[in-house]
Order: C-alpha cells, then sequence, then structure tokens
C-alpha cells in the first residue's frame, strides 16, 4: 500500500491543515505578509526593514536654501551683531556685514529707521529702496566680486 493510498479518506493527506500546495503552513514566499500577519516578527528582528536608509544626494548650490533676513529685523538683531563684531558704529551710521555673518540675502519685510550702511551677497529691490530711503547705502559683494575680476584684466 502507496502513501497517497494510506491516506484515502482523512481530509487532509498527512499534511496538516492548508499545507498542500505552494508555501502553506509557513505564511507565504519570502517577504509576504511582512506588513500583515509577519509584522511584529519583522519589527522586532529587523527594525529597519522598513523605511529609506542610506546614502541622500547632495543639492547642487543653486538648490540649496539662502540664509535671509528682513529689513525690519535688523535694527532688533543690532545689538548681537555689534557683540559678535559683524557691526561697528562710525559717526552716526552704522555699518553692518552680513556675509561675515552668514546671511546670505537681504529682504525688504519691515521697516528701517537708521541710516545703516550694508554689506551683503544679494538683496531684493524693495530691500534696497528701503535702506537708501532711510538715508542709508547698500554694497552689494556681487559687485566687488565683478570691480576685481574686471580690474585684474585691465
Amino acid at each position: 500500500m502507496g502513501r497517497t493510498e494510506k491516506h484515502r479518506g482523512s481530509r487532509t493527506y498527512g499534511r496538516g491543515k492548508k499545507a498542500g500546495r505552494g508555501a502553506g503552513k509557513r505564511g507565504g514566499r519570502g517577504n509576504a505578509g511582512l506588513h500583515k500577519h509577519k509584522y511584529i516578527t519583522t519589527v522586532k528582528n529587523d527594525p529597519k526593514h522598513f523605511g529609506r536608509y542610506g546614502f541622500k544626494r547632495p543639492r547642487p548650490p543653486s538648490e540649496r536654501e539662502r540664509s535671509t533676513i528682513n529689513v525690519g529685523q535688523l535694527e532688533d538683531r543690532m545689538g548681537s551683531f555689534l557683540k559678535k563684531g559683524f557691526a561697528k558704529k562710525v559717526g552716526s551710521t552704522i555699518e553692518v556685514d552680513l556675509s561675515s555673518a552668514g546671511i546670505d540675502k537681504l529682504l525688504g519685510a519691515g521697516k528701517l529707521k537708521k541710516p545703516l550702511k550694508i554689506k551683503v551677497m544679494h538683496a531684493s529691490k524693495l530691500a534696497k529702496s528701503k535702506v537708501e530711503s532711510a538715508g542709508g547705502s547698500l554694497l552689494l559683494s556681487e559687485d566687488e566680486v565683478r570691480e576685481e575680476k574686471t580690474s585684474e584684466a585691465e
């Protein structure tokens, strides 16, 4: 009498519940069920299985965020600029070097009451007009770089 013949009449032919064909008894093949019936095992034994890990591509300089400050914030932060040496008083005006303070761009929100001489890489049109209307001046570092290049070429 062969194996199959021996099991005739039994419901599972000696394989137990749901273990006939395919990946029965083991809950599916491979990673099947990691979000369902094998979830606890996955989280316990391999907590970093889900999610993104690894290398993040650096963004080119044009996409990096610029550090900005508004015209209205200048007077509020003037005390810290003076203490740290990013600003100095010259007569009635204050000279501020925002580039050395790590600020790339001056924006035009807010009001400016005192005349300031500001050195910065970039500035919006509104910021330029507000600084000049308060009696100050704006020196863009880009202009300095361009002037040096033209003087070297001559």
